[in-house]
């Protein structure tokens, strides 16, 4: 058994030290996996992986179990995306918002006897702002790029599935004159706003599970860092190889369990239509 546990505990130990090295070289260690994996795995900078792993260490120096060690640094690493996010939930929701006023600003202009591209250039001082930006850069690209490339640009730069239908409209009214274009953008308008109220309906129910969340993972840590602080003896059962063991299967445990709560909490959007490859990968 006790040959067992060293082989489990030097198992994980060397996949903590893996993931860190691959965050710190940005290597995507799950490149090939499913799209939220390669997400996960992007959003890994070497700043956080410095972090794991000065945090690593400093478990390690404290408690004397290279356990902890892993079980910290991949806490490091893995907690502010299964802990928080709150702050970009809400900034998709108002770029979705954001969306459905701009659409809402080149159906007037088109409204008002303005062509295309004289409409979108008519927004651009006026767009809204978590999408100004992106408006400006579609103003620049008219003057050296067709329409349609233009929009194909935009579309990638705002990066949401519901722009990529208010763009395919715009791309074909420019290719090809899509009739009706000011009842079409007023529809994609509709729908645009009835796809943001849905998120933050969303958003609100399922708040109780992320506060959940949050909760089970505060008194869990805190209480850990108690206990060795304060009273060391009650943990001496996991000063053993076979107690490392254990440590590492609760903490696998309660790893599992929040990113499941997480999982509950998280509002999966469609993946953006136009930025699929003819072969069906982006």
């Amino acid at each position: 058994m006790t040959t067992l546990g060293l082989a489990c505990l030097a198992a994980g130990a060397g996949l903590g030290a893996w993931l860190i090295l691959a965050g710190l070289r940005g290597v995507p260690v799950l490149g090939g996996g499913p799209a939220p994996a390669r997400r996960w795995v992007a959003s890994l900078g070497p700043t956080r992986a410095a972090g794991a792993g000065g945090a690593a260490v400093s478990a390690l120096v404290l408690t004397g179990w290279p356990a902890a060690a892993v079980l910290v640094a991949l806490g490091v690493l893995a907690g502010p995306g299964l802990l928080g996010g709150r702050a970009e939930r809400r900034a998709s929701i108002a770029r979705t918002e954001a969306i459905a006023a701009w659409t809402d600003m080149v159906r007037d202009s088109i409204a008002a006897a303005s062509g295309l591209e004289e409409a979108i250039v008519a927004t651009a001082a006026v767009a809204p702002s978590p999408i100004r930006a992106e408006v400006a850069a579609l103003v620049r690209r008219l003057d050296h790029q067709p329409l349609p490339d233009a929009l194909g640009a935009f579309g990638a730069e705002v990066d949401d599935p519901c722009a990529d239908l208010v763009v395919a409209a715009l791309v074909i009214a420019a290719s090809m004159e899509a009739a009706d274009l000011v009842a079409l953008l007023s529809r994609l308008s509709e729908s645009t706003r009835d796809e943001a109220r849905m998120r933050v309906r969303v958003e609100v129910g399922r708040t109780k599970v992320r506060t959940a969340t949050q909760v089970i993972c505060g008194v869990l840590g805190a209480s850990v860092v108690g206990l060795v602080a304060f009273d060391r003896s009650y943990l001496a059962a996991y000063d053993t190889p076979t107690g490392q063991v254990a440590l590492v299967a609760v903490g696998g445990i309660f790893a599992v369990g929040a990113y499941l709560l997480e999982r509950m909490a998280h509002l999966e959007l469609p993946e953006r239509f136009a930025a699929r490859t003819p072969g069906g990968r982006r």
